[in-house]
């Protein structure tokens, strides 16, 4: 507990990798600020990864909501994660409400419900994805308002709709269906076929559209982007990674149930930093 920075990193590091390559742009003390708020998230996004069964992670994710809630359990001091975030929303005045959403929306996750449509993805997408750059942008600029919900919006769900058809393979075999449901259903997707990984082609199909969709919304944040101040902007350098893992997507469209291959972690640094440098 002696260097709590350095713990987060290395937690950061270690359980969302990408998010921590992409802290890697900022300065100190923002960057050990941004680092404390994705390794919370990354400690409630892997719940479901840690438990059997849903009780176990309900009380996991109420402990977070007590402690944002200023009812904490006797044991802050104990655990870094919760002391490094704690003293990023006290220095920063972060807004607890948008966090105790996020964890909500994270019940999602230890059930096997069907996202049903493209709005209840997009309020998962905005809760889990979007917000997280949302406050990385109040961090950069002192814990004031940047403007830029608009760029966050469209890049949360870019995020999302990218890192679940990523994920498809392993989210699928455990019966998990995290893609807007009517978006398959529309092309006639069977629910059987899905869930044990068969590449029909009305699932190829029902892929494609929901890659242009993150299409259209990683577009749609450039565009968003351009409005920034450049103080502001490196908080969406993931951007630069996340359209070339749409590429390899693309290039991979008629296997969905196998993992796509990946960017090297020196690639995704280099693209990260030269987006930075550029922007």
């Amino acid at each position: 507990m002696n260097d709590v920075p350095a713990y987060i990193a290395q937690y950061l590091k270690q359980n969302d990798p990408e998010r921590y390559f992409a802290t890697l742009v900022f300065t100190s003390p923002m960057r050990d600020a941004i680092q404390s708020l994705y390794a919370f998230s990354a400690d409630v996004a892997q719940i479901r990864e840690r438990v059997s069964e849903p009780m176990p992670g309900e009380i996991r994710l109420q402990y977070w909501t007590d402690l944002l809630s200023g009812n904490d359990h006797g044991q802050t001091n104990q655990n870094p994660l919760a002391t490094g975030l704690l003293q990023t929303i006290d220095q920063y005045d972060l807004p607890t409400g948008p966090l105790r959403r996020l964890i909500a929306a994270r019940r999602f996750d230890l059930y096997d419900d069907a996202m049903t449509t493209l709005s209840a993805f997009e309020g998962y997408a905005g809760e889990t994805n979007s917000i997280l750059y949302q406050l990385a942008t109040l961090i950069l600029n002192g814990g004031n308002d940047a403007g830029a919900a608009d760029a966050a919006g469209h890049l949360g769900v870019a995020h999302a709709l990218i890192g679940h058809l990523r994920s498809l393979p392993i989210t699928a075999a455990r019966g998990q269906i995290f893609l807007p449901w009517s978006i398959f259903e529309a092309s006639n997707v069977s629910e059987a076929d899905f869930l044990s990984g068969r590449a029909t082609p009305e699932i190829i199909g029902a892929c494609k559209e929901v890659r242009n969709l993150a299409g259209e919304h990683l577009s749609l944040a450039n565009i968003a982007l351009k409005e920034l101040s450049a103080e502001i902007r490196p908080a969406f350098a993931p951007i630069a990674v996340l359209t070339s893992q749409l590429e390899r997507l693309e290039q991979f469209s008629d296997i969905p149930f196998a993992p796509p291959p990946d960017l090297a972690n020196w690639q995704k640094i280099a693209q990260l930093l030269w987006w930075s440098v550029r922007n």
